[in-house]
């Protein structure tokens, strides 16, 4: 982020990014950043609709026809040389103490249950977050991450197992301190909330003697009805759908009377107020056009109340930049439809203008304990629960909600088809790293040179399928099994033309994660870190995360990968000259260029050194 401007909105190399309210909220101490979760489709997905109208979609179709010729013209120069398609040395080490590493895991995915008990205490208010759960939050984090390490080294396991079990261990860790996170500024909400409730009724009677709780609210109730009467009157009631003002008390001339453009058919002003505001509320919650443009109920709504242009402000956090809207989803019969959102305390419509004014602070922060939708805006702690944290930990997400956006249900061919496609890509990623990776991995004293050019294809070869697997496979696969409709896991990263915006894009789960919990809790927390500090403090934390994994897969402290991802810092910098972003075809060459030579540069890195 770069500079701020009115209105919640941060302008950015790429777009603005919108801020709804929450993320400057006053009722936490610790302020954290909204993400926004909307129906979404995949890039590759076959039923996206915007990647089925591409028209580089044949070189999609092109990419796998040669993959797969690829691999068939291996297998039959394996066969011809060693009578079989492809050894079996590389299945052997990855499957070693198979059963063992399954249930680690297993007893790492249900260790993280202990966030539940904790969540419950915070609940109950038998500890308080701040500082007490902060620091059990911590010490059971690092606890469990010491002891995935420790474990693996004890059983001294090959690269392949140790490297799952750590990345996984980083994983749950992540999505553990996001739960607890949540949760804890949850408690401080609420103890904001009963602060305010408890203030706002000594002020009513402070300020109404001899008026009761309820007769406050009975009062606030009817100025509310006769407010909206007062407002249907001067708003367009007085006006024929031409336009034109009509005698009268605002209803329009019948036909007959000679007014050919008035309608025929009378409407009671309270019911056409009602009409109105649910118009509203339904089309404020309607998703943005894939091209930009609003969504064809909100142009019929400004059309037929052109008197009011009352801005509706977003519930959705951080919102898409404006260069790169959410795609359509899938089925508008397979999301869960939205809703309109619970209406505040009724004591804002109070007509003292103290209580009112009181009344809206209570009902901010009281939003802020209650979901952003879009459809049950459940209210915490009605969200503690087994139930609730099992979703969690099978939805593809690091940043926990209260509420995601939900799928009506389970489509079992969508998840035979990435079941299928999990494991025939993981079979030519096999391939690839079998034939064309391992024999050439360097030994000492081999040239780096020719290393580099005999591993750089493979390894993006590898790179690519490995990617389709994870986001494309396995992240859509949970997903449809947690009714998760948000599928935007990745954005297209093979078109960026910076170091900057393929970290944002290209594992938009961690991304997500390190925006609301490492780079907006710095700048907005305690810490008050500026923007480039918050920077640098992200970059070091995942290039800390990064290098571990290399010290554990390797065996070795070389901290060649921390030092190139710390690299990156300059390189954005400059990657941000105006003569630079002009040339966007250049920077994406550089790009690839870059990502080519570093796969193998790190492999002769480690091995070799």
């Amino acid at each position: 982020m770069s500079t701020s401007t009115s209105g919640g909105k941060y302008e950015t190399s790429t777009g603005t990014l919108y801020i709804s309210k929450p993320y400057r909220s006053r009722s936490s101490k610790k302020l954290r950043a909204l993400v926004t979760f909307a129906p979404r489709t995949s890039a590759f997905d076959s039923r996206n609709e915007t990647s089925g109208t591409n028209e580089f979609r044949g070189f999609f179709s092109l990419f796998w026809v040669s993959i797969f010729i690829f691999a068939v013209q291996t297998y039959v120069k394996s066969f011809e040389t060693s009578g079989m398609p492809l050894s079996l040395d590389f299945a052997a080490m990855f499957s070693r103490d198979a059963i063992t590493l399954a249930w680690s895991d297993v007893l790492l995915v249900l260790t993280t249950g202990i966030c539940v008990p904790f969540a419950i205490a915070l609940k109950n208010n038998w500890i308080q977050y701040y500082w007490t759960g902060l620091l059990i939050q911590h010490i059971l984090q690092t606890s469990i991450l010491f002891s995935a390490i420790v474990w693996t080294f004890n059983r001294q396991w090959p690269w392949v197992q140790s490297g799952f079990l750590t990345l996984h261990s980083l994983v749950m860790i992540m999505k553990m301190h996001s739960y607890m996170t949540v949760n804890g500024h949850m408690q401080v909400t609420r103890a904001k909330a009963e602060a305010l409730l408890a203030q706002l009724k000594e002020r009513v009677e402070e300020l109404t003697p001899g008026t009761s709780w309820d007769d406050a609210i009975t009062l606030a109730q009817k100025t509310r009805l006769e407010n909206e009467r007062r407002e249907d009157v001067a708003m367009g009631m007085s006006r024929t759908d031409s336009g034109t003002s009509t005698p009268g008390h605002g209803t329009p001339l019948p036909a007959e009377a000679g007014n050919p453009n008035a309608t025929s058919s009378y409407v009671e002003a309270s019911t056409a107020s009602a009409l109105r505001r649910r118009l509203a509320q339904v089309v404020a919650s309607e998703p943005t056009q894939p091209n930009g443009s609003s969504h064809p109920l909100k142009q019929v709504h400004s059309a037929g109340s052109s008197a009011v242009d009352a801005e509706v402000p977003s519930t959705n956090g951080i919102a898409e930049t404006s260069s790169a809207s959410p795609p359509e989803p899938p089925s508008i019969d397979f999301i869960v439809p939205p809703r309109p959102p619970p209406p505040p305390h009724p004591l804002v419509h109070h007509p003292n203008q103290e209580i009112a004014a009181r009344a809206e602070e209570y009902s901010e922060v009281l939003s802020d304990l209650r979901s952003t939708g879009p459809t049950e805006y459940y209210q915490w702690p009605d969200t503690i629960t087994w139930k609730n944290f099992a979703m969690y930990q099978l939805t593809p997400s690091l940043v926990y909600e209260l509420e995601y956006p939900r799928t009506t249900k389970i489509r079992p061919l969508y998840v035979f088809e990435k079941t299928v496609a999990t494991f025939g890509t993981f079979a030519l990623l096999y391939t690839v790293t079998d034939r064309f990776i391992l024999p050439y991995t360097p030994a000492p004293g081999q040239s780096s040179f020719r290393s580099l050019l005999d591993l750089a294809l493979p390894f993006m070869i590898a790179y690519l399928l490995l990617f389709y697997i994870i986001f494309e496979c396995i992240c859509n696969g949970f997903a449809e099994l947690a009714y998760f409709a948000d599928r935007q896991f990745y954005e297209d990263w093979w078109n960026s033309t910076s170091w900057d915006e393929f970290s944002r894009k290209w594992n938009k789960p961690v991304y997500t994660f390190l925006l609301r919990h490492v780079y907006a809790a710095t700048i907005l927390s305690s810490y008050h870190l500026s923007r480039t500090a918050a920077m640098l403090v992200t970059f070091a934390l995942s290039a800390a995360a990064h290098e571990l994994v290399m010290i554990i897969v390797t065996k070795k402290i070389r901290m060649y990968l921390f030092v190139m991802q710390l690299v990156q810092i300059p390189m954005i910098l400059i990657g941000r000259l105006p003569a630079v972003k002009r040339n966007k075809t250049m920077g994406n060459i550089v790009f690839w260029l870059g990502l080519y030579a570093g796969f193998p540069l790190l492999c002769v890195a480690y091995v070799a050194h």
